[in-house]
Order: structure tokens, then C-alpha cells, then sequence
């Protein structure tokens, strides 16, 4: 697949049209305003990494269904996997009459998660439902009950993932109590170090504080898991050194603690593996795979050592649709097309263009503070003056306002919501990838 030589897309622009100002009526009549939309435009079809509304305007989609799309929208032999199984049956529910499609994409997660030794793998409908029985399996090997997380993770909205997410407005908001047993530290975001360092000199100190939470917080004997996600998603895509990762697993290791890695946003080759923890030098003891696992179907897997993951008892884990047979194909035809176009190289080209694109940006605007990000996982975060670091969120919701009227959909993030990320399609041509940031570049400039 040649993703530079296709052409680039020509966008109309994106004011949502009437049909989309009608079928926003009806959202708000009809869906709370709690499930927020970032424009009132409704999507009509996809493909590779472009939308069409349903009055014609064309996107160029750098948010991929916020991740669940590195293998593009509407893959054609994903698309052929899905129809051929809806042919043969919708749904059985595996714990009742098990079928050989779950079998096969365990047997594929297995092999593709970091980690010689022998895993097992089972399925459920989303990360946080991952996220969750993750904890259950972790204090089911280890009968301890306490579990560690980090300042600026998120790790979903059910109970105890919204316990572990460590962002209070608007997740939290209004939605106590939470779990209990749940314990938070510093995360190593260099470019606002926790205890006031600089990397590399610091030596990765933040890392010291798994430790003290030993002594101040929770006694090690009674930590089931360390929960982390390598690369922050929601926090800001912040990349902590690996030095920081190896200093924490060692510690974990040094004490019976399990490590857990939350992949959910930043595995299936976002990074340029298969998983960040490979680029970043970690062995999990369970991996959480989702968003773009199946194409855009609901899907996520728990994916562990075989001895940690066959301590729950039979009926201990599971779920009515967990690994539903046509996500499960999905999730099959989606693995063998990103190993056949190569998308984990195809992340480290994309990441190469982004910092020749970026590479005199921050000269250009004094608004912009950070530049960072691995493979294809980017981000920039804006800031009101270099000296202070003060957060940039009004000018970024400028930013993207001006993006998504040019045609180009991409999103915020970070603690303080300034952080722009960058979440393109795996299959965007290099075209498509220059035509949106130069959409970015001339909307940086309205700010700057």
C-alpha cells in the first residue's frame, strides 16, 4: 500500500447543514446532555480517514472515533468478515455455546502482547469493563485488595475505573462515593514534573514515589496491581521516560505487585508496535487491549500470564456479549490487515512527517508550549507563556473551533484541556496528513 502517492482529499466546509441541525433537535430531545457531542454534525459514511455528513460535507477525521480507528473507516475486508458472519449467526453468547472465532483472536492477542511466556486471553464490550475485571483478576492471584493509579490517567466511567481515573471535572463530577482501596501518585510528566526536576538529570526521582506510598499510603502487602497506562490518553498523551517504567516495575516486581497495562488507547500500533510497553521497555503482567482492536465494534480484551488469568473460578469472568461473534470477526480481519499494510511502520512514518511538519512550530508560536508524542501518538500543548506554563484551554477550544470549520475534526486533552491530539487513521496518505496540518498550522495562527 502506497499511502503517499493517493491524493490528497478537498473538504467543503464544515458548518453543520440542515439536515444535521434537524437531527440535532431530535439529540436534544430525546439523549441527555450529559453524553456530549464535539459538533452537531451526523455522520452519513466513512472511509479510510474521511467522513461525510448527511448534507454533504467532507471531513478529514484526525480523532478516529477517539482511537478506534487505526485500521481506517470502513476496511473493506473487515466490512466482508462482519457481513459473512451475520450470515451465520448474530449471537450465542460464548460461556453458553462457545464458537471458534473468540478462539482464534485470543489465540492472536496471545502471540502479539509483550511477553514470552504462555497467556490467555478472554473478551468483554469495553475498556473500562477490561479495566475492571483486570482488578478482579489481580486481587483474585494475589488476595490483596488495594490498587495503585496515577495522577492524570483515565481508565473509564463505570465505578471502579472512575475511581482509578485520576480527572475529577466532569467525570467525577456528581458521581461519588467511589471504590475504595484505590491509591494515586504522581505520573512522570516531564514537562510538568511533579517534584520540580528535570529530566535527565532527576534520574527519574518521580519514580521514588511508588515507594513512599508504601510507607504514607498503603503497606506493599496489601497492593494486588500497579494500573497504568504507558502513554497517557485523556491525560495528554505525556510519554514518561523509560527509565521512569523500569524503576516502577522493579518495584512492583520487589514486592509481589502485578502490573497492570492499560493499552486501550495506545496499543494496536498506535505507537509503532503493537504496544507501547514494548517501545517503552515493559512486561506487563496483563495487557488491556481495545478501541481499535475491532475495526470500530465494540470490543476490548483482558490479556494476562496464563497462571494469574486461571486463578478467577469457572463463571468468576465473563459477560453476555462479551466477545460477540461479529466483533470477534471484526477484531480478526482487523489484526491480519494492519499486519499486512505494516501499520506499525506505517505509525513511525506518520510520526516522522508529524515532527518534519512541527519541527519549527514552536518558534513560529509562542502559544505553543509542548511538542511530544511516539509513533503516531502526538500531541501539543498549548500554553498562555512559556515562563509559567498557565494552561491554554480557551485558546485550544479556538484552535479546534477553527480545525473543525476548515474541515478537519481532531480533539483535545490533558488535565487542564489543552493539549491538541493527534489520533489520524493508521491508513491516512501523507497527503491527507500534510492537508491536516496545515489546517492546524493556519488555525494555530488565529491564537498566536
Amino acid at each position: 500500500m502506497n499511502v503517499a502517492a493517493q491524493s490528497s482529499v478537498r473538504l467543503v466546509t464544515a458548518v453543520p447543514g440542515p439536515r444535521s441541525l434537524a437531527l440535532q433537535k431530535q439529540r436534544e430531545e430525546n439523549v441527555p446532555r450529559g453524553v456530549s457531542n464535539v459538533l452537531p454534525v451526523y455522520i452519513r459514511q466513512g472511509s479510510g480517514a474521511t467522513l461525510e455528513d448527511v448534507d454533504g460535507n467532507r471531513f478529514l477525521d484526525f480523532v478516529g472515533g477517539i482511537a478506534c480507528l487505526n485500521a481506517g473507516h470502513t476496511p473493506p475486508e473487515v466490512v466482508a468478515a462482519v457481513q459473512d458472519q451475520a450470515a451465520h449467526f448474530l449471537h450465542t453468547c460464548f460461556m453458553v455455546t462457545p464458537y471458534e472465532g473468540y478462539l482464534q483472536l485470543a489465540g492472536m492477542l496471545n502471540a502479539l502482547t509483550p511477553g514470552t511466556f504462555p497467556k490467555k486471553t478472554f473478551f468483554v464490550n469495553s475498556g473500562a469493563e477490561a479495566v475492571e475485571n483486570a482488578v478482579k483478576i489481580a486481587r483474585s492471584y494475589t488476595r490483596r485488595q488495594a490498587v495503585i493509579a496515577f495522577d492524570d490517567a483515565f481508565h473509564g466511567r463505570t465505578q471502579l475505573a472512575l475511581s482509578l481515573t485520576g480527572k475529577s471535572h466532569p467525570y467525577k463530577t456528581g458521581f461519588g462515593p467511589f471504590a475504595p482501596e484505590v491509591y494515586r501518585i504522581p505520573f512522570a510528566y516531564c514537562y510538568r514534573c511533579p517534584v520540580d526536576l528535570t529530566w535527565p538529570a532527576c534520574g527519574a526521582k518521580c519514580a521514588d514515589q511508588l515507594e513512599m506510598a508504601f510507607i504514607r499510603k498503603v503497606e506493599a502487602n496489601a497492593v494486588a496491581a500497579v494500573i497504568f497506562e504507558p502513554i497517557l490518553g485523556e491525560g495528554g498523551f505525556v510519554v514518561p521516560p523509560p527509565e521512569w517504567f523500569r524503576k516502577i516495575e522493579q518495584t512492583c516486581r520487589n514486592n509481589g505487585v502485578l502490573v497492570i497495562a492499560d493499552e486501550i488507547q495506545s496499543g494496536m500500533f498506535r505507537t509503532g508496535s503493537a504496544y507501547a510497553s514494548e517501545r517503552l521497555g515493559i512486561t506487563p503482567d496483563i495487557i488491556l487491549t481495545g478501541k481499535s482492536i475491532a475495526g470500530g465494534l465494540p470490543l476490548a480484551a483482558v490479556t494476562g500470564r496464563a497462571e494469574i488469568m486461571d486463578t478467577p473460578e469457572p463463571g468468576g469472568l465473563g459477560g453476555t456479549f462479551g466477545g460477540n461473534p461479529l466483533a470477534c470477526a471484526a477484531g480478526i480481519a482487523t489484526l491480519q490487515r494492519m499486519e499486512r499494510l505494516q501499520l506499525n511502520k506505517r505509525a513511525e512514518e506518520i510520526g516522522r512527517l508529524f515532527e518534519s511538519i512541527t519541527g519549527n512550530w514552536r518558534k513560529r508560536f509562542p502559544v505553543i508550549g509542548d511538542i511530544r508524542g511516539l509513533g503516531a501518538m502526538r500531541a501539543i500543548e498549548l500554553v498562555c507563556d512559556r515562563d509559567s506554563k498557565k494552561p491554554a484551554a480557551e485558546e485550544t477550544k479556538r484552535v479546534l473551533a477553527a480545525c473543525h470549520q476548515r474541515g478537519l475534526l481532531i480533539l483535545s486533552a490533558g488535565i487542564f484541556g489543552n493539549v491538541i491530539r493527534f489520533l489520524a487513521p493508521l491508513v491516512a496518505t501523507d497527503a491527507q496528513i500534510e492537508e491536516g496540518m496545515s489546517i492546524l498550522e493556519e488555525a494555530l495562527g488565529t491564537v498566536s
